[in-house]
């Protein structure tokens, strides 16, 4: 059981650093904002500034779930919600194939900072299909 304690305040631990990192990387992001008035840039670091905003709330829950002992999901509360979540799925697909078309369309077009977001688009829309996907992952862990 001491290892499971100690496991526990090591993660503590690391998100606390972790937010550490988080906050000058949020500062850098808003020197950067400050310094340019090119909308580009301004755009791409106002996107890593949100999440890093996005981040801190992730790594606080982690911390606070672990300090508190009190997460707890249940398969009956998953199956409520589950057909909006799948819903959720296939639109997350949808706009995935939609950049994936228009990232086709600009290809070898020159049209470089379009392409740069387009692609920022699908990592995006990929990674929410990954979570979604993991969460039905976690959904069939919880049957009885």
């Amino acid at each position: 059981m001491e290892n499971v304690k100690e496991l526990r305040q090591q993660i503590v631990s690391g998100m606390k650093r972790w937010e550490g990192i988080e906050d000058a990387a949020l500062a850098s992001a808003s020197s950067i904002i400050e310094k340019t008035r090119n909308p580009f840039i301004r755009l791409v670091m106002e996107t890593i500034r949100r999440d890093t905003g996005t981040h801190h709330t992730v790594q606080e829950w982690i911390a606070g779930s672990i300090a508190d002992d009190a997460a707890s999901l249940t398969y009956e509360e998953m199956d409520l919600i589950w057909r909006e979540v799948e819903r959720h799925m296939e639109m997350e697909r949808q706009m995935a194939a939609m950049v994936k078309e228009m990232l086709a369309a600009v290809a070898g077009k020159r049209m470089v900072m379009q392409e740069y977001l387009l692609n920022f688009l699908l990592e995006d829309e990929t990674k929410h299909a990954h979570l979604l996907e993991r969460l039905e992952k976690i959904k069939m862990g919880l049957l009885p």
